[in-house]
């Protein structure tokens, strides 16, 4: 049987899609956790300085969308075909590509960089949700399945509801206007695959 040992920091974060593609596969895994002190001590023996890192029989691969797109692959979780994985791939860039130009505001709003909280929402995180999330919306309406592949929940969902739970967390309000991407964000979190893990794991704000 295949040993995998996840490592990554105790919240969500990126690491938090492969944690959940691992529990809705039912695979058993160690499920490591490396606070910010102890982590000067795991540095250096990560390939590339960053977490998180999946160990697969004592084997590293590195990269948490390197590492999530993997583990979907194996478990079923990456689309029907070649093309949906695609599709479900060029998704997960754009999820990545909104949570990049955000991250300006979630850095103030959450205590890790200095600046004017209200000026970045204002001007950078309100213009980003406006512009992005009826494209999210949109395809997921598309799909018709009440998740972003057609053929039903992939690892994409993981993300992208993980995504939102941090996006609802500092900015709930403006969240609000958006229904179908909370009702997504649900549906994931309501999986019986995920239910008993979503209900037990550390509350954390990203």
């Amino acid at each position: 049987m295949v040993q995998y040992k996840l490592s990554y920091f105790p919240v969500r974060g990126l690491g938090e899609m492969s944690r959940m593609i691992l529990h809705y596969a039912n695979v058993p895994f160690e499920d490591v956790r490396i606070s910010q002190e102890d982590w000067p001590k795991h540095k250096a023996s990560t390939p590339f300085g960053q977490l998180p890192l999946l160990e697969v029989d004592g084997k590293p691969l590195a990269q948490s969308f390197a590492i999530a797109r993997f583990l979907a692959r194996k478990h079923g979780l990456a689309g029907k075909d070649d093309w949906e994985s695609a599709q479900l791939d060029a998704i997960a860039d754009f999820m990545k590509d909104i949570s990049n130009e955000c991250r300006p505001y979630f850095g103030v709003v959450s205590g890790r960089m200095e600046g004017d909280k209200d000026k970045l929402y204002n001007e950078v995180f309100k213009p980003c949700m406006e512009k992005n999330l009826p494209i999210l919306v949109k395809l997921l309406n598309e799909s018709g399945s009440g998740f972003f592949g057609k053929s039903g929940v992939s690892w994409v969902d993981f993300f992208i509801a993980s995504s939102m739970e941090t996006m609802q967390g500092f900015a709930g309000e403006l969240l609000g206007h958006y229904k179908e991407m909370l009702a997504h964000m649900d549906r994931v979190n309501s999986l019986p695959q995920l239910k008993k893990y979503i209900d037990s794991r550390p509350k954390t704000p990203f």
